[in-house]
């Protein structure tokens, strides 16, 4: 199991405040770097992230926006911590590198953005044989994501993305946008060849169309958030098949597709 790192790793800072009493305290806070992340010698991408698992995220975000697809593809992944820069190298020269392609830019915290292609990646998820997942179990690994220790409960100011199957929590993974911190599980899972069939991604954010679409590019069919969604995501989550649940506190939740994954215990 792969868990938040801590301030030892130099991801949180004692900083002196005031509050409204113009009372001196201190408080814990989250630093944020520049990361590059190049394919071959292209430059893709500049980001805001806390930087803690720069390989995962640089090739999560790849394989998420279809420019790479499997870790076969890949020739070795690099992270430069003095110039803050990540380069996936490929074992030849990829699409995206010869075709020239449109960003768009989305509504992440810190600036989420998505290349084109990425839609053509995308394929709903199969319903001829559904992996269900008991709602009483979801319940037990919701619990213990909100007592595992982590920057969100020392700093706040962050989001999470956790990757569980039924029994236990895989990954847990924090990022200041919700894009980079599952990106980060997609990377995981490309490099440590997870099967996503059945599993499930749990994030601390709202539910919007790129939470979507890079849940369905990593083939997990159920994502789950205590926060709302948008009716974009909505429309794509009934399209592409996913069974999405939102605001999940306690006994309460909204299914908005597929509620036949879910088993009511």
């Amino acid at each position: 199991m792969i868990l938040p790192k801590n301030r030892m790793d130099g991801l949180i800072f004692d900083e002196r405040v005031f509050n409204e009493k113009n009372e001196a305290q201190s408080i814990s806070l989250i630093d944020e770097k520049i990361l590059t992340i190049y394919l071959n010698s292209e430059e893709i991408l500049t980001a805001m992230t806390i930087c803690d698992y720069p390989e995962y995220l640089a090739v999560g975000f790849l394989f998420n926006q279809n420019m790479i697809n499997s870790a076969s593809e890949l020739k070795n992944v690099e992270f430069n911590e003095d110039l803050s820069v990540v380069v996936v190298r490929t074992n030849k020269t990829t699409l995206f590198e010869t075709q020239k392609k449109k960003r768009i830019k989305t509504s992440g915290c810190a600036m989420g953005t998505i290349f084109g292609e990425m839609f053509d990646k995308l394929l709903p998820l199969p319903t001829n044989k559904l992996e269900t997942f008991s709602l009483n179990a979801i319940r037990r690994i919701v619990k213990e994501i909100n007592q595992t220790k982590s920057l969100y409960l020392e700093a706040g100011a962050i989001h999470g993305s956790i990757l569980c199957d039924i029994k236990n929590i895989l990954v847990y993974m924090e990022d200041v946008g919700r894009h980079n911190a599952v990106d980060k599980v997609s990377g995981y899972m490309v490099l440590e060849g997870v099967d996503p069939d059945d599993k499930f991604l749990y994030t601390t954010g709202r539910l919007t169309t790129e939470m979507v679409l890079k849940t369905v590019s990593m083939r997990i069919p159920l994502l789950i958030s205590r926060s709302g969604f948008t009716k974009s995501a909505v429309e794509l989550a009934r399209k592409f098949n996913l069974t999405m649940v939102g605001r999940f506190k306690g006994n309460r939740f909204m299914c908005v597709s597929r509620f036949e994954r879910l088993i009511l215990d």
